[in-house]
């Protein structure tokens, strides 16, 4: 009788707490739809490990136990962010990138949030390494948050990968208020010309095999990011290994989904997670989303200071990661401020952007502070 009553008297006020939190999680992704993919079954590790633990017993989350043994495969050895990759290039179509080249320059603007925050961390307290862990929380791109975080922050990974995906999927929320703040009404009403373009299967086979190799030249430490979401785009263009694209799009990506989202969840204990730095980052990196939509809208605006045919500044904040979400955000907008104008291809080119824009801004980060 003794021993059923242990898991009720080890019980902690941090613990329920957690209950709530992790009931939360799963509700959002349930009842609103926030990336129910990651949320849900982070959402549910944190449940299980905040299970109290039985003394002689080892604890679900324990390195004995199985949620912790995964956590030492997959988070500590950075196995599950590195197949994530795969699996998520294998899903992008860099096509409007290739049609609309110039769209590159957003990706690489809608970073500018990340370094931002990473000296507003280090003002708050964070050591180098914490802060550009949070800082890549603005990317809007889950597997490089996780990445990063499991080579510089571990004891971080619960609270950043949380605010990663939360923030993504609060995407259609937080991007239209930042635009209609920084933008005007006519701003908003411009037309970006758009020529189709043809794409040669050559170009979209080569494409990833010359990023990989410039970049793994510039940067080597980028070859695990860049490499291997390049290895997933090559594997889904080349059209001859249809069945590893279609399982890297669907089993690979569901398979490592559900044990990245419950590991996850697993390292969010109540005493590593209820506490002043887990709060300082879900605001770091709200600061963090706010300032690279900020830096793409703001980018594009400046752009049109010298160029005859004028960018739609709306273009800029497409250039996050968080594909094809904000892109579809961009061309509301723009229907309703203009129901004929049609900018959703500009929007997805800087989208796509993002996608390689986020994962050079990690590799970055990594080659300066490795």
């Amino acid at each position: 009788m003794e021993q059923l009553l242990v898991g009720i008297e080890a019980l902690t006020i941090k613990q329920i707490v957690m209950f709530i939190i992790g009931g939360t999680l799963i509700f959002l992704a349930i009842k609103k739809g926030y990336e129910p993919m990651l949320l849900l079954p982070i959402g549910f590790g944190a449940i299980l490990a905040n299970i109290p633990v039985v003394p002689g017993i080892a604890g679900i989350s324990s390195n004995e136990g199985v949620l912790g043994i995964l956590k030492n495969a997959g988070i500590t050895t950075e196995l599950f962010p590195a197949l994530m990759f795969v699996a998520v290039g294998a899903m992008v179509d860099f096509t409007p990138l290739l049609q609309m080249p110039s769209m590159l320059f957003f990706g690489a603007a809608a970073q500018f949030g990340i370094f931002m925050t990473i000296l507003f961390a280090l003002m708050l307290g964070f050591n180098i390494k914490e802060a550009a862990s949070i800082g890549i929380i603005g990317a809007a791109d889950g597997p490089t948050s996780i990445f990063v975080a499991s080579k510089f922050a571990k004891h971080l990974l619960g609270p950043i990968s949380v605010a990663a995906y939360s923030y993504m999927s609060l995407v259609p929320i937080i991007q239209p208020a930042i635009i209609k703040l920084l933008t005007t009404k006519e701003e908003r009403k411009i037309r970006m010309e758009y020529k189709e373009v043809k794409v040669s299967k050559t170009v979209k086979i080569l494409f990833p095999i010359c990023v990989t190799i410039v970049a793994g030249i510039i940067a080597p430490i980028s070859v695990t990011l860049i490499g291997l979401l390049m290895f997933g785009n090559l594997i889904r263009e080349c059209g001859v290994v249809e069945r590893l694209s279609q399982t890297a799009q669907n089993e690979l990506a569901n398979l490592v989904t559900i044990l990245l989202g419950i590991t996850i969840g697993s390292t969010m204990t109540a005493d590593a997670f209820i506490n002043v730095r887990t709060g300082m980052i879900m605001a770091l990196g709200l600061f963090a989303f706010i300032f690279d939509t900020a830096g793409g809208v703001l980018f594009a605006k400046f752009l049109n200071l010298f160029v005859k045919k004028k960018y739609n500044p709306m273009v800029g904040a497409a250039g996050i990661s968080a594909f094809p979400m904000s892109a579809r955000v961009i061309q509301r907008l723009a229907k309703e401020a203009d129901p004929t104008n049609f900018i959703l291809m500009q929007a997805v080119g800087a989208n796509v952007s993002g996608q390689i824009g986020s994962i050079i801004a990690g590799s970055v980060v990594i080659a300066l502070l490795s």
